[in-house]
């Protein structure tokens, strides 16, 4: 018995510690300062570690396709594919000689860059960091072997219903806007792609100001910054103001509407039901966040109480906000067997609707308050972490009030704000309904949620559905 209470004072402690970190998290001090090409830099010393992690962002996202999708993705990868100084199999060698890494991606938005090294290896890591930000060789014959994986992918995605209806959704919820270009591509766009074109792009978009790098770990501040300025103050300016092309208005659906997305061998529907999102710094960003996580975004939510514990409707739902950094998407998601599909997509509704009329009790309020004050802390415990928030309080625009006042916010979200910010940001009309299954089973179900217009998963996505 004495053992049991020892253990059971043992849990308290450690919990109430975890809550009491959660209260008093801080976000450690940096420095933040700017190079005369416009790069912004942030530094932050993290000596726990002997370990250093960079991020960078550039605005070189997919928005800056044009009609050739998958350019900004390319042309991110690419920049792995060899330097001035190293082809693809020297770089390669190098970076795991001294046990480090650097990765590139783009995103709907951004190109990214990260890295990872020893604190003793920081200036050879950075330099061909900066060689592979800077110098890219775009060599053409590792171009065309990325080509070729990037067509088979897109081609395998056709299988994966998960894999493409995010953007589909994507494209039917915002239209012509930017914001509806596909990041990966398309196979007829990839298959035009050269490598001229990637050169074309990285000129064009790859650009000092706009873009920020943001080291934290085991080193020297000042001696940091001497090695920074030294190899990125050569990052020549672009010649003309870059234009955000997602500043355009997004316009909204007007009506409720049906995608349905035939796929003949489908045994199962995956659909989304969607509308207009917020931008990452809405005001209200931290509410919002608290209340989704009590409506579909944690295991315990009501979505997938519904749905998956009390009926058994699917593996799993849930509900989420893309917020980007000029608007976003809000999207109840899951899947469920063909002859399920009417009653999964009816009961996802009567909970969407059941948060308006009925509300949420204070008991479940706290409950979501103390898990998003609980999961809080542990985003941000490792250098890389950190670094990654760095770029991101810079992309997004916000500073560090919104770490240090987070667990206050979260505190002040009473349930007469919660019931507003339900009202006012959770969609209740005009919805968007995406559903990837077999149409033959499906259509007429399809229709009764608004008007149906139908294409095949084998087709590409494109404007005009």
């Amino acid at each position: 018995m004495r053992s049991i209470n020892k253990l059971f004072l043992i849990a308290i402690t450690v919990c109430m510690t975890m809550q009491l970190n959660a209260q008093t998290y801080k976000l450690p001090p940096y420095e933040k300062f700017k190079l005369k090409n416009g790069l912004t830099v942030y530094l932050m010393e993290q000596h726990e570690v002997p370990v250093i992690n960079v991020s960078v962002i550039l605005p070189a996202g997919a928005i800056y396709d044009g009609e050739k999708a998958g350019l900004a993705s390319l042309t991110a990868t690419a920049l792995k594919h060899g330097t001035k100084n190293y082809d693809k199999i020297k770089l390669d060698e190098e970076l795991d000689f001294h046990g480090a890494y650097i990765s590139t991606s783009a995103s709907k938005e951004s190109t990214s860059l990260s890295a990872k090294m020893a604190a003793k290896d920081k200036t050879k890591i950075l330099t061909l960091l900066k060689e592979v930000l800077l110098e890219p060789s775009f060599d053409a014959a590792e171009f065309d072997k990325e080509k070729k994986r990037t067509l088979l992918g897109l081609e395998q995605q056709k299988e994966s219903p998960r894999s493409v209806i995010g953007s589909y959704f994507d494209k039917f919820l915002y239209g012509d806007h930017v914001y509806g270009n596909v990041v990966q591509g398309k196979i007829s766009t990839v298959t035009q792609l050269t490598v001229e074109d990637l050169k074309k792009f990285y000129a064009e978009n790859y650009l000092p100001e706009g873009s920020a790098i943001s080291i934290a770990g085991d080193f020297n501040k000042a001696e940091m910054k001497t090695l920074i300025t030294s190899l990125f103050s050569s990052w020549k300016k672009g010649t003309k103001p870059q234009a955000n092309l997602a500043s355009q208005p997004i316009a909204k659906p007007g009506k409720q509407q049906v995608l349905l997305v035939n796929k003949d061998d489908a045994k199962e529907t995956t659909f989304y039901i969607g509308a207009p999102g917020i931008a990452r710094n809405n005001p209200d960003y931290v509410s919002i966040d608290v209340v989704n996580t009590l409506f579909g975004g944690r295991f315990t939510s009501m979505l997938n109480d519904e749905l998956r514990v009390n009926t058994g409707l699917t593996y799993g739902a849930r509900s989420s906000f893309t917020a980007l950094k000029n608007g976003g998407s809000f999207a109840i998601s899951t899947f469920t067997a063909g002859k399920t599909s009417e009653q999964a997509i009816d009961k996802a509704l009567e909970v969407l609707n059941k948060l308006h009329n009925s509300g949420i009790d204070e008991q479940s309020l706290t409950s979501a308050k103390n898990y998003v004050k609980g999961q809080f802390p542990p985003r941000f415990e490792t250098a890389g972490q950190l670094a990654g928030l760095m770029t991101q309080m810079f992309w997004y625009n916000f500073d560090e009030s919104f770490i240090n006042n987070f667990e206050k916010n979260v505190n002040e979200l009473t349930l007469d704000k919660a019931k507003a910010i339900i009202a006012k940001y959770f969609p209740k009309d005009k919805l968007q309904f995406i559903l990837v299954g077999k149409a033959a089973d499906i259509r007429k179900i399809a229709e009764k949620y608004g008007p149906v217009k139908e294409v095949e998963i084998k087709e590409e996505v494109k404007k005009g559905f």
